[in-house]
């Protein structure tokens, strides 16, 4: 376990709007200031893999770029989005510090190509459907376009119909390839495509997170909001924003025993 800071990812799944997502990032930038932290705001500008037609996917590339700006400009915290095709990744690297390759689109190289050559750092979670072995294949693609600033994310593994299960070897295996490697643990309690539209347990969140915490991961990515069960997109399987503290307070306690 490195003494380094740990890295963290947290924010809400998709943006809805401006004053919302200020007063989010506000309140986990409150929460992560005095720890020993590299805190990213996460957020979706589109969810572009919903399940059903008619669920809400945010509000597009210009505007959600506006308000991740404008979380930027206003509280001086780095952002970091996904991105879901060649056409966005320019323009997304224009505000964004990392840019996220989406876990089904894990293995796109024109996608993944095009993100390294921006030069920002790229953070690539790994498919439900991959071995995390053949995410080596994955990074070759980033660090010979040029770009050795990668992080992998580990969100679970398919396990039969409409679950996921997270076998903690695949935290090892990644960190050997030398690159930093976050744990998803939000994503890793989703309950894919169940009855239309994703859900999980979030009861499930906290003991994945220790788990990952003392096998030695190097972040956390989380998604929160104030009250999830009213979230428009991810809600089941998000955490409480006023959940955040206690959850830092953990993770610091297991780092420093395992330290």
């Amino acid at each position: 376990m490195s003494d380094d800071p740990m890295i963290y990812i947290a924010g809400p799944c998709v943006l809805e709007d401006t004053q919302t997502t200020l007063d989010l990032a506000a309140q986990l930038q409150t929460y992560t200031s005095n720890r020993n932290l590299q805190f990213y705001f996460k957020a979706s500008y589109d969810k572009a893999n919903r399940t059903s037609l008619g669920a809400y996917r945010g509000p597009g590339l210009e505007e959600g770029l506006e308000m991740l700006a404008a979380v930027k400009q206003t509280l001086g915290l780095p952002v970091l989005t996904d991105v879901h095709s060649v056409a966005e990744v320019e323009r997304a690297a224009q505000v964004v510090d990392v840019l996220q390759i989406p876990a089904f689109l894990c293995r796109q190289t024109d996608l993944l190509v095009a993100a390294a050559q921006t030069g920002r750092i790229v953070n690539v979670k790994k498919g439900q459907f991959c071995a995390p072995m053949d995410m080596r294949y994955v990074l070759d693609k980033i660090i010979d376009s040029g770009n050795n600033q990668v992080w992998l994310t580990e969100r679970g593994s398919c396990f039969g119909y409409n679950n996921l299960v997270v076998d903690f070897r695949s935290l090892d295996i990644m960190r050997d390839f030398g690159v930093p490697v976050i744990f998803d643990a939000t994503h890793a309690v989703q309950i894919p495509s169940s009855g239309g539209a994703s859900s999980g347990n979030r009861a499930y969140v906290l003991p994945l997170a220790r788990a990952a915490i003392a096998y030695g991961v190097d972040g956390l990515f989380t998604e929160v909001y104030p009250e999830p069960d009213a979230a428009r997109c991810d809600g089941p399987n998000s955490i409480r924003l006023d959940s955040v503290p206690a959850l830092l307070d953990t993770v610091a306690a297991i780092r420093n025993v395992v330290s």
